[in-house]
């Protein structure tokens, strides 16, 4: 794989699914991911925020990434979760995960601590360098606190081909534009709000790396081939059909929806660890009937791929 490979339009931010007792699932782990894949994901983005990332340990998270390729081979990428806020660790990490079987690295921009961009460029470059895996730089200023700007992700671009793309949840579609306008080739650009994935291939992005597609990968992956093909309308009405399921799923802190909402289609999720709490009752119930198409094909994708 090249530093800047194409990983496709659709990358799922994956549960981590725990056993009764609170301790993570790697049987139920590879079934996710399996379905996942044959529901139309092109990647797998594991021990992300979806994936409860800051609950989870660095042998956890080892297992995990070795887990999901194991279940997928080559079918689809596999990109680890290494990132945090101690560059040193985000490096030894970074390193371990190359054993593992990941495909590529998602880096969070570092949470807490806030840092400057001169700091950004040094903590990214350091996990550029430490191996040969594409990087992914992931920016959600919501949840982090500090946000890149686009100068500072352009510039870690230039200086380091492993710098592969961006998944991109400030929500700023100006910001938006100005990486667009000026990224290099092959850099990707994938948009990390599910509601923003149409408007955000509008401007000329790549793809989503989305929560809402543990449901509906097949329409997403529709709504991108209307787009490509020229048929906005079509892309908009899929959008517009997608709008109450995205918004349910965002009501209350990710990932409890949508931890919720895959135990309702037969999937041994578990709970969200703490400090994250239950899902709300007004929530399930508000949910519930939105889940009946997929239900049903759930039910029918695992029993065609059943062993």
């Amino acid at each position: 794989m090249s530093a800047r490979a194409p990983f496709g339009p659709l990358l799922t931010a994956m549960i981590t699914p725990f056993d009764a007792s609170g301790r993570i699932d790697l049987v139920e782990t590879k079934r996710v991911a399996r379905f996942l894949v044959d529901e139309g994901n092109t990647g797998l983005v594991v021990s992300g925020t979806t994936g409860e990332s800051p609950a989870l340990d660095d042998s956890e998270k080892l297992a995990l990434f070795s887990a999901c390729k194991e279940a997928v081979g080559d079918r689809a990428v596999i990109v680890a979760g290494t990132g945090g806020n101690n560059t040193r660790h985000s490096v030894e990490l970074t390193k371990r995960a190359v054993d593992s079987g990941a495909d590529a690295i998602l880096a969070v921009v570092p949470y807490y601590n806030k840092p400057t961009q001169d700091g950004m460029l040094l903590h990214f470059g350091a996990i550029a360098e430490a191996s040969s895996l594409p990087v992914i730089v992931y920016n959600i200023p919501g949840r982090t606190g500090a946000n890149m700007l686009p100068a500072t992700l352009l510039e870690l671009a230039r200086r380091h081909e492993t710098i592969a793309g961006v998944k991109e949840s400030s929500g700023d579609l100006a910001q938006f534009s100005a990486i667009l306008r000026d990224r290099p080739a092959g850099f990707a650009f994938w948009v990390g709000d599910d509601h923003l994935m149409l408007p955000s291939l509008a401007l000329g992005g790549d793809g989503l790396i989305s929560v809402a597609a543990h449901l509906c990968a097949r329409e997403y992956r529709e709504m991108h081939a209307a787009f490509v093909a020229g048929d906005v309308a079509l892309a908009a009405s899929i959008h517009l059909t997608l709008s109450p399921l995205v918004a349910a799923l965002f009501a209350t802190t990710s990932p409890i929806p949508v931890k919720w909402a895959m135990r309702e289609l037969g999937f041994a999720a578990g709970e969200c660890r703490s400090p994250l709490g239950a899902m709300p009752e007004d929530l399930a119930a508000q949910m519930r009937p939105m889940l009946d198409t997929y239900r049903e094909r759930a039910r029918a994708t695992l029993a065609a791929t059943a062993p």
